[in-house]
């Protein structure tokens, strides 16, 4: 029987979950993941940079900051058509969520109603939606969702106490804030972190359990992998050991167990095997592509080869249901039990 969902975390509790036996860890959370979603389909979506560079922010992290000297050259607003066509190329090649980033620490109004156009254009060949353009007010959020967006992303980046080590610029309420804004215009919520920035573990445990005890936990949370970038301030810093990052998407996935959890940044550097553990630790959704904004990702013939060898099948949109989340979430309630989008849940 499903554990009900919590958002009540200590990070004690979620400590002690990092320091479980690896195995018994693995166990745990294949366990939980096998009760809410179909553990051989992933969710895939393309990620494009409509909007490159130029950012004022110093995330210590980020090659698009204009302090920092990374070689990424700033863009102006890609045009509806040239968006489009990039969204059916991705479509084409088997993504059913189309992610768009911008550079802004905060979009101005009139840059939300010329990404309000783009969404609107994407939706209408079929794709779920996904924006990320800085901090939002709640008049834009609300503009974006009139437009057809389903997803907004907005990162926490980090445990709140390691934050002013990664980002001066902005404060984590200010991230939160947004979080809410986003919330409350009715728009899903995609929100993750990034590890290997030099956090701890019990730093790591801090952003998990801070994301758990959100008011709603993000439907989609993306996990990181610190990209080293030439010119940042975090270029040079000890990598992430894998198997600690297996067990925070472990972990992730005992404390968030219906949301989709994405292997985002970082998959060039993971070998297959550390992908294959992760997706058994209840990792279910991944960028497709051969790009992430400005960092290179594994190229899709790569991981068509890499489904097939691991009986992996992307998951599909079904329209009617309305987006991929809506679909795993009906059928846990009403179908299979399964958690697989099938006609059971229709």
């Amino acid at each position: 029987m499903s554990q009900p969902i919590r958002h009540d975390w200590t990070r004690d509790e979620v400590a002690a979950l990092f320091a479980l036996p690896f195995n018994e860890l693995l166990h745990r959370a294949h366990s939980v993941h096998r009760e809410h979603h179909d553990p051989n389909a992933v969710q895939v979506s393309t990620l494009l940079s409509i909007k490159t560079g130029g950012c004022p922010e110093d995330c210590a992290y980020c090659p698009q900051a204009a302090r920092y000297d990374t070689g990424v050259q700033a863009q102006k607003l890609m045009s509806v058509e040239a968006v489009v066509a990039r969204a059916q190329a991705a479509k084409n090649a088997g993504a059913s969520r189309f992610c768009m980033g911008a550079a802004w620490r905060s979009p101005k109004d009139r840059d939300v109603a010329k990404v309000a156009e783009i969404v609107s254009a994407v939706k209408g060949l079929g794709l779920e939606t996904c924006a990320t353009l800085g901090m939002l007010s709640g008049e834009q959020a609300a503009t974006l969702k009139q437009a057809g967006l389903d997803y907004y992303n907005h990162n926490l980046d980090t445990a709140p106490e390691f934050y002013g080590e990664i980002i001066h610029t902005r404060q984590y309420q200010d991230r939160l804030d947004t979080l809410g804004h986003v919330r409350e215009a009715g728009l899903k919520t995609c929100c993750g972190g990034i590890v290997g920035m030099g956090e701890s573990r019990d730093q790591r445990a801090g952003l998990l359990q801070t994301l758990a005890t959100l008011p709603e936990h993000p439907e989609s949370v993306p996990i990181n992998q610190l990209v080293q970038v030439e010119g940042t301030p975090l270029n040079g810093v000890q990598a992430l050991d894998p198997f600690e990052f297996v067990r925070t998407i472990a972990v992730a996935r005992l404390l968030m167990p219906a949301s989709m959890v994405r292997l985002s940044a970082g998959r060039q550097q993971m070998d297959d095997a550390v992908q294959a553990l992760c997706f058994f630790a209840g990792a279910n959704s991944i960028f497709y592509g051969e790009k992430l904004l400005t960092t290179g990702n594994p190229d899709v013939e790569h991981d068509r080869r890499l489904f097939a060898r691991l009986d992996l099948h992307p998951l599909e949109v079904i329209e009617e249901a309305g987006t991929v989340h809506a679909d795993i979430m009906e059928a846990d309630t009403a179908g299979c039990g399964s958690g697989c989008g099938c006609s059971a849940a229709a």
